[in-house]
Formats: C-alpha cells, sequence, structure tokens
C-alpha cells in the first residue's frame, strides 16, 4: 500500500473538529483532499464556479481533523452511497418549488437566467462528445433539428458529424443549414432541453465514475495500517460497500495475477533496490512467484542483496510495494502488460 495520502495531511490546522460541526462544504472538501489531484480533477470540473469558490473558501477553514473524524467522513460517505434512493428533478419541478416560497415575478427572473446558463452548458458539453456518439444520436432526430444542432457547434465538429452520418440525410442537413433563418427562441430552447434530458445527462451518467471507485483509489493510496482500520471500520457500517472497494482494489497481491511476460516486463522497470525491499516484506509465495521469473543466477543474487539489506521498516517495505503497484498500473494503462480484476471474475486488457 502507499503512503501517498496520510490522514496527518488532513490534520495540518487549527484544532481538532468533530463529524458532527463540519457543515457541507467542509465535508466535501476534506473528501476532495483525499482524493487529491488526479482522482479529484474530474470532480472539482463537474462544480460550478461558485461551487468551487464555496468548497475552496471550506477547504481554507478546514483546520485539523482528527483520524477518527476523517474514517467516520469517509464511512458516512459510503454509507449514504449505497443506500441512497436518488431523486428526479427538472426545471418545471424546480420552478414551481421556488413559487410556493418566492414572489412569482422573482422566480421567473431566475428560470430566465437558468435557462439561458443552461442552454451555454448544453452546447458547451455537446463539444466535447465523442461525434460518433453524437451522430447516432442525431439520426433518429428531424433534419431540420440536427440542422439546427450542427449550426451551433464549432464548424470542424459539425464536419466530423456530417462525415458520419448517412450521405443523403447528411446532404438534407447541409441544405437545410444553409437556408436555415434565425430560430425562434422558445424552438431553440426546446431543442436545448431535449438535448441536456435526452443526451446529454444519459452522457454524463454513463461515464460518470462510480465512487466506489474513487474510494478504493483513495485507500489503494492508504498506507498499511490505516487502510485495515478503514476498512475494518467500514464494514461494521456498510459491509456491501466494503466488499464492493474491496474488489475493485488493486494490491501487491494482485501482481502476483500477472502473466510470465507481464511480470518480467514489470520487473525490468523497477529499480533492484525497489524489488529487494518490496519481496523483503512479502510471504514466501509472492517471493517464489517473482524469483521464478529470473533466471537462477538473477533468483540468487537478489537473495543475497535482500539478506545483506539487513532489517527493514515496514514503511519502506509498503512504499516499495507501493511503487511496484502504480508501476504496473502505469503499464496496463499504456497496454504493455495485462491486469485481472480483483475479483478474479475477468481479465482486463488495456
Amino acid at each position: 500500500m502507499a503512503a501517498g495520502i496520510d490522514t496527518q495531511d488532513l490534520a495540518a490546522g487549527a484544532s481538532a473538529g468533530s463529524l458532527a460541526s463540519l457543515p457541507g462544504p467542509q465535508r466535501a472538501a476534506a473528501l476532495l483532499l483525499m482524493l487529491g489531484e488526479a482522482e479529484g480533477a474530474p470532480i472539482w470540473q463537474a462544480l460550478e464556479e461558485e461551487e468551487v469558490k464555496k468548497v475552496s473558501h471550506a477547504m481554507v477553514q478546514l483546520g485539523a481533523l482528527e483520524a477518527p473524524t476523517v474514517e467516520k467522513l469517509i464511512i458516512e460517505f459510503v454509507t449514504k452511497l449505497g443506500n441512497s434512493g436518488g431523486i428526479s428533478a427538472n426545471f418545471e419541478r424546480t420552478e414551481a418549488l421556488l413559487l410556493k416560497i418566492f414572489p412569482s415575478e422573482q422566480v421567473s427572473l431566475i428560470m430566465a437566467e437558468i435557462k439561458g446558463a443552461s442552454g451555454k452548458r448544453v452546447w458547451a458539453s455537446i463539444a466535447q462528445v465523442d461525434p460518433e456518439i453524437l451522430a447516432s444520436f442525431l439520426r433518429n432526430e428531424y433534419p431540420q433539428t440536427v440542422a439546427v444542432v450542427l449550426s451551433r457547434v464549432r464548424a470542424d465538429y459539425a464536419a466530423k458529424v456530417l462525415t458520419i452520418l448517412p450521405e443523403d440525410f447528411a446532404i438534407d442537413v447541409l441544405n437545410r443549414m444553409l437556408r436555415m433563418e434565425t430560430v425562434q427562441k422558445e424552438a431553440l430552447r426546446h431543442i436545448e432541453e431535449t438535448l441536456r434530458v435526452e443526451f446529454v445527462s444519459t452522457i454524463a451518467q454513463t461515464q460518470r465514475r462510480d465512487a466506489h471507485e474513487l474510494m478504493a483509489d483513495v485507500f489503494n493510496a492508504f498506507d498499511r495500517q490505516t487502510e485495515g482500520r478503514f476498512l475494518a471500520a467500514l464494514d461494521q457500517a456498510n459491509r456491501g460497500s466494503a466488499k464492493r472497494i474491496r474488489e475493485l482494489m488493486f494490491t501487491f497481491e494482485d501482481l502476483l495475477k500477472l502473466d510470465p511476460g507481464s511480470v518480467q516486463t514489470l520487473m525490468q522497470r523497477i529499480e533492484t533496490d525497489t524489488l529487494c525491499r518490496a519481496l523483503k516484506g512479502a510471504n514466501e509465495r509472492t517471493r517464489s512467484f517473482f524469483m521464478a521469473q529470473m533466471s537462477t543466477r538473477a533468483a540468487k543474487n537478489l537473495t543475497d542483496e535482500m539478506q545483506a539489506l539487513g532489517p527493514v521498516r515496514l514503511k519502506e517495505v509498503d512504499e516499495a510495494q507501493a511503487k511496484m503497484t502504480e508501476t504496473a498500473k502505469e503499464l496496463a494503462e499504456k497496454g504493455e502488460i495485462m491486469i485481472a480484476k480483483n475479483s478474479a471474475e475477468e481479465e482486463l486488457v488495456y
């Protein structure tokens, strides 16, 4: 396990606070701190500017969080995740709710502003979607609707979509784009709402990363002692989520699932000192697994070097094993080796 995230990193501030006293923004800030830059980036990018400011302000004011508080925060988050039933809302339901609270004139101004901002987000989101996906969606729409959509996106992006659409359909769309006049606001808003509900939101849901996967990466980055303590506590609060996280975690022990070629590729990228320290703290089965991929002479030299190291701190072993695990994941992402899921149900080929 890596020691990349230490709960003490969250305690570099003022006095310790309890979970009950933490408002929502500070809870979000703590979780984003634990996720770190790489895993937290997609969440930061999904926030509105005001939300980013609010969470950032909460992060600055977070102060110290003791390990038990962080532990409870993680357990609460995963528990709510596992038990959530979900809610559904749209423009009309939001407007109806606001009308029960605020004057109609104020609600009209709020909803008008939301409509404008929502439309901009729809077109910005579409530009990030693979043209193949958009073309697949648009081929079932009226040519006039497709013409409106493609007239609102970048020219190079529209060109890619048109080349994917059936030729006769694409030519019809082109002719309509040439003859297009100013689109009425209501018609444009209807198209924007359709795209938001039927296309953009669907794509976002299919591309959104499972929160259990995010938490598995967080647990992968804990040191061994912290990981064990948190998983044990989570077992008590939400056994299902704890089991799911364990299945998604990729650990040093999972390296034993590598095929011989992948093991050899991995060892070529690992410094001898790192390999020695990693195997020094491993069990006999793991040592034998790696030694079997070496020549007799190389295996003996490695054994001699491990003995020459003398006693090694557990932290150094964890760091060396984490380095091997991270290197394996990097090689898998590049397609140079294959790694298997923790559940061993199927093998992933990258």
